[in-house]
This record gives structure tokens, sequence and C-alpha cells, in this order.
């Protein structure tokens, strides 16, 4: 089974992509999705433990949890330090799931993939990209969002040019969603392709 990393900086639309994959038939799982199970869950008690008050009937307030980091960004790590080993066992199972179901391939989104430095045995890295005034007017349409969240968002993530340099494949979700869905499309029939040869 081909396993795919799915990353890029915020508002690029890695959400778009793995949308295409799945429509092509590709398991996929959100690391964004699985975080929000997560402080409704497990996450809870731990995430509390740092940050006293973030739990509001018994999930995190995540507007809180924003608040207290925007005030102590030094403050990520350790919340950074309970939360990933967390989505990586979800990522490990969901995985394993899909190549006992037989998949050809999973597409697995994780947005602070290269700023992480943890190898999850991803066979290629689909990254998505997009003009950066496109960027900053996408973050802006955020509810809540400032000029100065936007800022500290955005340092905290490798340049767009970076991430691009280190992908196996390129997707600018600039371009019409129909494009988008062709190129998924031509590369689900390649990776079907490869397998069959082999």
């Amino acid at each position: 089974m081909w396993k795919i990393g799915v990353t890029g900086s915020i508002a690029t639309g890695k959400s778009t992509l793995l949308e295409a994959f799945k429509k092509h038939g590709i398991p996929t799982f959100s690391a964004d999705a699985a975080v929000a199970e997560l402080y409704a869950r497990e996450a809870v008690a731990p995430v509390e433990a740092l940050f006293p008050g973030v739990a509001k009937a018994g999930a995190i307030d995540r507007g809180e949890l924003a608040r207290r980091l925007a005030a102590a960004p030094q403050d990520f790590a350790s919340l950074e330090a309970v939360v990933h080993p967390l989505v990586r066992k979800r990522i490990a199972r969901f995985l394993s799931e899909s190549e006992s179901a037989g998949a050809i391939a999973a597409a697995v989104e994780v947005p602070l993939l290269f700023e992480s430095g943890y190898d999850y045995g991803f066979d290629a890295i689909a990254v998505t990209h997009v003009d950066e005034a496109i960027q900053r007017e996408r973050i802006m349409a955020r509810p809540g969002m400032t000029v100065e969240k936007r800022d500290a968002l955005l340092a905290r993530q490798m340049p767009q040019a970076e991430k691009k340099a280190r992908a196996t494949y390129l997707f600018d979700t600039g371009r019409p969603r129909q494009e988008i869905d062709e190129m998924v499309a031509a590369l689900v029939a390649a990776i079907r392709a490869r397998q069959e040869r082999t």
C-alpha cells in the first residue's frame, strides 16, 4: 500500500486535496480532525493539567486554549508533547487498518509534517501550496482571525517554498477544484497501475 503524507502551510487547501483523494476511493485521515476528537476524549485530562481551566463540559475549549498559547507561544512544545503521540498512534492504526482492508493507497493529512521532524514512514509527500496573497486572504477570512494571529501561525510554519522543495507531488490549490480532482485521479491511476505490475 502506498502511504501518502499530505501537508502544506495554513490555508493552502489540504482539506480540498484530502477530499479529492477520498472521492477517488483512497482512505483518508486528517490529523486536525483527530485532534478535535482527542480534545473531547483522551487528551482532556493531560491538556487540562498543563493549562488549568481550558476544559469545559468534559472537552477542551479550543478558543481558550488558543488564547493561552497566543499569550505564551513557548507552551506549544508542552502541548505537542502530549497531543502528537496520541495522533501518531491513531495514524499508525489507520494505516494498518487501510492496508488490511486491501487499499492501494492511503492519504494522511499532517499540517506540521516537516516541522515536527517525525518520520511517519510515508512513501510520498503531497504538498499543497497557493500564491501567498491568496493564502493570506484565506487566513483572514477565518472566524476570529487577526493579523497578529495570522503572523504568529505563519511564524511557526516552514515557508511554502521549502515545503515545495521537499514534495513528491505538488498541488496548487489556487487552481480550479476540477483540475485538482483530475490531478488526483491521474495519480491514483498511476499508483493502481504500478501495483498491478508488481
